[in-house]
């Protein structure tokens, strides 16, 4: 889930917790909006684990050898 992704849903479900105060029958937007910010703030984590995760790697110092590739002729041929 991307960050944006879940920064939409926090929001979403903040509108829907916080904004809202119609109600449809059988349906409570109340604890609808508390699951999608909890969703939301979850993914955020994973995507910032993940991105923390991605940039050590490429940041992780490996040398790079370099070797050169010497052609011989094929006996074969």
């Amino acid at each position: 889930m991307a960050l944006g992704t879940s920064l939409f849903l926090i929001a979403a479900g903040a509108i829907l917790r916080f904004a809202v105060a119609d109600s449809a029958p059988g349906v409570d937007l109340s604890t609808i909006g508390v699951i999608l910010m909890i969703v939301g703030v979850i993914g955020m984590l994973m995507s910032l684990f993940m991105m923390t995760l991605w940039n050590r790697d490429r940041r992780s110092g490996e040398i790079v050898e370099e070797r050169r590739a010497v052609r011989r002729p094929d006996p074969y041929v």
